[in-house]
């Protein structure tokens, strides 16, 4: 079974994912860190020719080198966000996602999966939250300003938008998490995955 979760930056899709694929014993593929350490490559100076990508659980390898701890900052939080739009990108990004899924159960997150990378998944999820909300999550990650981290948040859905991203799959369940405890959100997916297994 695949099972794709999308949603805006702060939304709550890698902690939901986390914990489904827990649960469920699948494997957790987070399309945001794969993307992330593209932006870190091209960064380095490499060309995305020369980039292997592995994900060994939560670890990142590339060019088998764990980078994983490097990935996540303010810095790669907008180089990323860039360089997925450009098309060679996607299409590198999207061709090694797919081929991670091929014949695995999965939980796989990120913006686009739905839509466009999984569009064959058993199993849809969008999550959105309100700006503000996911503010004050990313906040409390990282601490900072918080009516800079609100500003960031809505300059990165304005980039993020396109290429069929950060739109719900028209048969995606769709969960506002505004208020919800992560547990609570975990048991609506669930009970939407039980539903699709029976259908199936």
């Amino acid at each position: 079974m695949k099972i794709a979760i999308d949603g805006p930056a702060g939304s709550g899709k890698t902690t939901v994912g986390r914990r489904l694929a827990r649960k469920l014993g699948f494997q957790f593929i987070n399309t945001g860190a794969m993307y992330r350490a593209v932006a870190w490559g091209l960064r380095q100076g490499l060309e995305l020719e020369e980039m292997e990508l592995e994900l060994e659980g939560e670890r990142v390898l590339l060019n088998g080198r764990d980078i994983t701890a490097e990935l996540y900052n303010e810095e790669l939080d907008r180089l990323s966000s860039e360089v997925a739009r450009d098309p060679r990108v996607r299409a590198f990004l999207i061709a090694r996602q797919r081929e991670l899924a091929e014949g695995r159960d999965v939980v796989m997150e990120g913006r686009d999966i739905g839509r466009v990378v999984l569009p064959e998944a058993e199993v849809k999820i969008f999550l959105e939250a309100s700006l503000e909300e996911r503010a004050r999550r990313r906040f409390r990650e990282r601490g900072g300003s918080l009516t800079e981290i609100e500003r960031e948040i809505a300059e990165r859905d304005r980039r993020d938008r396109g290429f069929g991203r950060l739109d719900p799959a028209p048969d995606a369940l769709v969960i506002s998490t505004d208020g919800l405890t992560v547990e609570e959100v975990v048991e609506r997916a669930l009970a939407w995955i039980q539903r699709a297994r029976k259908e199936r």
